[in-house]
């Protein structure tokens, strides 16, 4: 079965938070939160007359050897030159681990504009979520499944597992989810998750998947940037 990689982003809504302060004298500077939550239906992904489409990431899909290979930056809003943190082949100022919830982080925002601008959106509840961005390969058993609920509408609701990640490079402090995917297109990902291949047919174009994109992306970064 041919397979195609894809780069994709999910997002961990209410996740985040700066830790509480050991000594009442000096303000905590860390933020931590979760950046993974395993078996949690993501935001719809798409959607039409005939279905919905979602997708969720097994605990088997994210192990110690595939984080402690990769080369993770701690972002806002998916901007790599807003870098907060950074895990290099496991060492760095990006703290990680795995336990049953998904995968967590820790790190001491630099003091930097960028670290305090993260410090005032997360402490203010302005920012309270996380997203990272990975690679997976779609049409292979062994790496994504299928379950499909029938609704008396006539609907589907499509959940799409993912059991295998090929790489992780980000984790990014965001308020809301990229639309529905930053390297391939909204299209190339329906057809390649469609039993027949072919994008549904009352799905936005992909000008207009590109358009409402850009214009969140545009909109988290102009919240990134804004003076506090």
């Amino acid at each position: 079965m041919e397979t195609t990689t894809l780069k994709r982003c999910i997002y961990a809504p209410a996740t985040v938070r700066i830790r509480s302060a050991e000594d009442d004298q000096k303000p905590s500077r860390t933020i931590e939160g979760y950046a993974i939550l395993f078996n949690t239906p993501s935001a719809i992904l798409w959607a039409d007359d005939k279905e919905t489409v979602r997708e969720q990431i097994a605990p088997e899909a994210v192990t110690q050897e595939l984080l402690d290979s990769s080369d993770i930056k701690m972002t806002m809003n998916h901007d790599f030159s807003c870098l907060l943190a950074r895990s290099k082949k496991g060492k760095g100022t990006l703290s990680y681990s795995i336990d049953a919830k998904g995968v967590r982080f820790s790190f001491e925002a630099p003091k930097t504009d960028d670290g305090d601008r993260a410090l005032e959106l997360v402490g203010r509840g302005d920012i309270d979520g996380c997203s990272f961005m990975f690679t997976c390969s779609y049409r292979d058993p062994d790496v994504t499944s299928e379950a499909t609920t029938d609704k008396e509408t006539g609907r589907r609701d499509v959940l799409y597992t993912i059991h295998t990640i090929t790489g992780i490079y980000d984790f990014t402090l965001t308020p809301m989810p990229a639309y529905p995917d930053t390297e391939v297109s909204a299209r190339e990902l329906r057809e390649l998750t469609s039993r027949a291949g072919a994008a549904p047919s009352a799905a936005p174009s992909d000008a207009q998947l590109r358009q409402r994109q850009e214009a969140q992306l545009q909109e988290m970064r102009r919240e990134a940037a804004r003076d506090l």
